[in-house]
């Protein structure tokens, strides 16, 4: 938890889901130079006379350290190597609006949970609202959500109160709102609860879910909602988003989210990436 500008935030959770190792990147420059035969690793070396079997390459992945890699990276500044090993990176309990700054960086595999398909339990909160529990019923619903990054619950209160603010609006136009916020099977519950708006709320809940319903409710959240989403960067891309979002100029929350992904990446890869003190 961070107090940031009069404001409590979360920190993101990040857990590194896979790494192809660096021996594919050593193989990449030994290549490049014809020079397998002075690698220090054994297997490196084999590649001079051998096309590597099942068992090479499994070896190859294991690779802990390399001279050369780390004579081009710090030397000769010749990044272009390290584009053959790739981390992905499971993030959960970011925000939407570290999302949009992470968009800048194109070298990277990127995807998001959608709020097109995961905004049913919103909807079904205030549809639910409308069969006698008013905002309140709403609010107390989504707090239990845990949505924000904001965990301050006044705050948050704010936010949610907002929220149904822009769907009482929207509900106030469309002539047959439930026709799009809830799935035709499911269109029975709202006779079959009417006036009970915790048991229409469970009723939605363990009933089909619209199909795409976040498409006509996007309006509604903002940069402040969580994200959870899997990241892939080759070790070049991942230095330039260190070297930039590790900074004390970027947004506070990216910050926070590089030295996670830092936290959990191995030595091995900083080493070739991160200035050593």
């Amino acid at each position: 938890m961070e107090d940031i500008y009069g404001i409590k935030y979360s920190r993101p959770e990040v857990v590194l889901l896979q790494d192809t190792g660096i021996g594919v990147a050593e193989s990449a420059a030994r290549t490049c130079y014809d020079s397998f035969s002075n690698s220090e690793n054994s297997v490196i070396k084999e590649i001079e006379t051998s096309m590597p079997d099942e068992a090479m390459r499994d070896s190859i992945n294991d690779i802990e350290d390399s001279a050369l890699l780390d004579d081009l990276a710090w030397t000769y500044f010749h990044h272009s190597i390290l584009e053959h090993a790739n981390l992905s990176f499971l993030i959960r309990g970011t925000s939407r609006g570290v999302l949009q700054e992470h968009a800048r960086h194109r070298l990277q595999a990127i995807s998001v949970r959608s709020t097109r398909y995961t905004m049913s339990g919103i909807i079904n909160a205030f549809v639910a609202s409308k069969q006698g529990g008013g905002r309140e019923f709403f609010i107390q619903k989504l707090l239990g959500f845990h949505m924000f990054v904001t965990i301050d619950e006044d705050y948050n209160r704010v936010e949610i109160s907002g929220m149904y603010d822009k769907l009482d609006f929207q509900f106030s136009k469309v002539e047959d709102f439930y026709a799009i916020s809830v799935a035709k099977s499911s269109l029975v519950f709202l006779e079959e609860f009417a006036g009970e708006s915790e048991k229409l709320y469970d009723a939605l809940q363990a009933g089909k879910k619209k199909r795409n319903v976040g498409d006509a409710f996007k309006h509604i959240i903002s940069d402040n909602v969580k994200v959870d989403m899997v990241v892939t960067f080759n070790l070049r891309s991942l230095k330039n988003y260190f070297t930039l979002r590790d900074s004390g100029a970027a947004f506070f929350q990216i910050r926070w989210l590089a030295q996670e992904m830092m936290s959990v990446t191995p030595q091995k890869y900083l080493d070739l990436i991160i200035k050593k003190k």
